[in-house]
């Protein structure tokens, strides 16, 4: 079917280090077998990179990466935030969505007269002498045809040392920034939008911008409007959407009713990872939510999450965002019963620009370690006002026990001890479900290819409620499936909730460009994509031991309906075994050259890359 609509086939590649910007075409063969986002971008940090890079130095590199069809698919428009992670150093894809991405779509889209459709990532190198905005306009930038300066390099000034909001409010276009943490390089820190209300958040992108010496990347373009194919397409898919189940509760409760199901069932993190369900949790849940809220963030099929007003961090009062992550490791995770309180903390995180997720950790385990006699602190699970200071510390790294925790739990473990009192994997805290009431779940966290993450795979919404013990291979096929088929989707950058619409993994889409796959074809370069972010790892030197959970998931939940609960090392090791079988990894986890001839990946594996 013929759109009009040129997919994106160049990258934009800004040194700045020599204050350098071009413009280069995507090789063919790359475009096809990776994509765009999260895979094109994996195979440039898997080229670009030698094994040891430092995360915070300058031979690490960071893309804002889109996919082929950006800008005209349903629901939310979302970019991918992609590097080594100086967190974990491992492989990281952080997404977020907002303003940002549909202007970042229009500034690197091509002009009619080209021959291409313009760029699908901006790859930013090296390090800037002093504090920098990269601004790229509006229409064809970097491209022959373009304006003499359509990406520009420019001092930040007085904006070094703002917070995200009022970086954000500092410019008339949307902005992808960083906040004092990542300025302090805090190894979670995030990047912002949209004043806060959405982060790339997960694994410390925004420290590495920070290193860079990148303050903001300034998006001075327009929204696309795509052709009439594309933009039929996307009224049935988000028609598709709006009657379905996940968009059904998307409009009702948004990721904050996360909380409501994972109390209900017992996986909830409660008092840092000491309960499985929290008495308050009708206090920070959706219904409390629900009566706070001023506004939803959009109106349409995908109405977005709830707008409530705090005034606990500023002066005036502000709105923001409060997501399912802000009410359980604020909320839960602090034994917090304030929603008020709980949606100030979360602002407090967004405006300093750091994590909830792992910030949440970082202060529960200070309050355990202080409760245990590990640190001397006097730290206490329900106050508010001394997490919103310890935040504070940790971002702006002020204090020992700060600079500690902004280089994560693990961090302060080895400096104080107290290593199994709150949960990681791959050096990153553990987020929403406590996997000792899903085996799956406990497998996709230490499976994950940028350490504990709920969003590569989360098969915990239906291993709970199965009226049937999983087996062994039940658990692993779910965990891969939502692996493999995550990978393709954030290669089209497709809204995480609408994108559960493409049955087809989006084949229907990329043919209406004249892109032509078989969905048998996409679940292949789902596969490739994730076996390729593996290799990125297995050469970073992570194995089979990095897959093993920690100590503290062997200890039984104290409460709610798992209690009792615990993971059994045995059967996980056993569980393990099978997922790397079914992957054709060996095992120490190494993909297998008869896996990587299968995928058409032999020919990028180096020589440093370790293989089966």
């Amino acid at each position: 079917m013929e759109s009009g609509y040129e997919p994106p086939d160049r990258l934009l590649r800004v040194d700045l280090t020599d204050g350098r910007v071009e413009s280069e075409p995507v090789p063919e063969a790359w475009r096809r077998r990776y994509v765009g986002g999260k895979g094109l971008a994996a195979r440039y940090l898997y080229d670009e990179l030698a094994p040891g890079t430092d995360p915070l130095g300058p031979e690490n590199v960071l893309l804002f990466a889109l996919g082929p069809l950006s800008g005209a698919t349903p629901g939310e428009q979302r970019y991918a935030a992609v590097t080594k992670s100086p967190l974990t150093g491992t492989f990281l894809d952080s997404y977020a969505g907002g303003d940002f991405p549909a202007a970042l779509v229009g500034a690197l889209a091509g002009g009619p007269s080209d021959e291409h459709g313009g760029h699908l990532a901006v790859l930013v190198e090296g390090a800037a002498d002093e504090p920098t905005i990269l601004r790229i306009g509006d229409g064809d930038a970097g491209l022959e045809s373009a304006t003499p300066e359509p990406a520009t390099l420019e001092p930040a000034g007085d904006l070094w040392g703002s917070d995200a909001a009022a970086t954000c409010e500092a410019f008339d276009a949307p902005v992808a920034c960083v906040g004092p943490a990542g300025e302090r390089e805090v190894r979670y820190a995030t990047v912002a939008s949209d004043g806060g209300d959405h982060q790339a958040g997960r694994g410390g992108a925004g420290a590495v911008m920070g290193s860079k010496n990148l303050k903001a990347v300034v998006a001075d373009g327009e929204p696309i409007d795509p052709p009439d194919a594309l933009a039929d397409l996307r009224a049935k898919y988000e028609a598709r959407y709006a009657d379905g189940d996940t968009g059904r509760w998307q409009a009702a409760s948004e990721t904050v009713e996360t909380v409501d199901f994972a109390d209900e069932v017992g996986v909830l993190p409660t008092r840092g990872w000491q309960d499985g369900s929290f008495e308050g949790a009708s206090a920070v849940g959706i219904e409390a939510v629900r009566r706070a809220a001023v506004a939803r963030e959009r109106e349409g099929p995908t109405p977005g999450g709830f707008r409530v007003e705090t005034t606990r961090e500023a002066d005036d009062a502000r709105e923001t965002v409060p997501r399912g992550a802000t009410a359980i490791s604020l909320g839960s995770g602090l034994a917090i019963a304030d929603f008020d309180a709980v949606a100030a903390l979360g602002e407090t995180c967004d405006r300093l620009g750091i994590d909830v997720i792992s910030a949440g950790n970082a202060v529960a385990w200070a309050i355990r370690a202080s409760e245990e006699g590990v640190i001397d602190r006097g730290l206490s699970f329900g106050d508010d006002a001394a997490a919103r200071d310890l935040l504070q510390e940790i971002a702006r790294r002020e204090t020992e026990l700060g600079d500690l925790l902004a280089r994560g739990v693990d961090a302060a473990a080895d400096r104080y001890g107290g290593a199994d009192l709150v949960p990681t994997v791959k050096a990153m805290e553990l987020p929403t479900y406590d996997p000792r009431g899903s085996a799956s779940m406990a497998l996709a966290y230490a499976t994950s290819d940028r350490g504990a993450c709920h969003r590569r795979a989360r098969p915990v919404v239906e291993e709970v409620f199965a009226t049937e013990s999983w087996s062994r291979e039940r658990r692993v096929e779910a965990v891969v499936a939502e692996q493999d088929a995550r990978s393709l989707l954030w290669s089209l950058v497709a809204d995480d909730f609408a994108g559960e619409t493409f049955e087809d993994l989006g084949a229907e889409w990329l043919s209406a460009v004249g892109l032509d796959y078989s969905p048998d074809e996409l679940r292949t370069a789902g596969e490739r994509i994730w076996t390729l972010t593996r290799l990125f790892n297995v050469r970073e030197g992570f194995g089979r031991a990095d897959d093993e959970l920690p100590a503290k998931l062997t200890d039984p939940l104290e409460s709610g309906p798992q209690a009792g609960e615990a993971i059994d090392r045995e059967e996980f090791d056993d569980l393990l075994s099978t997922y790397y079988d079914r992957r054709g990894w060996d095992e120490q986890g190494r993909p297998t050259r008869e896996l990587l001839a299968r995928l058409d990946l032999l020919e990028a594996v180096d020589d440093e890359t370790p293989v089966g």
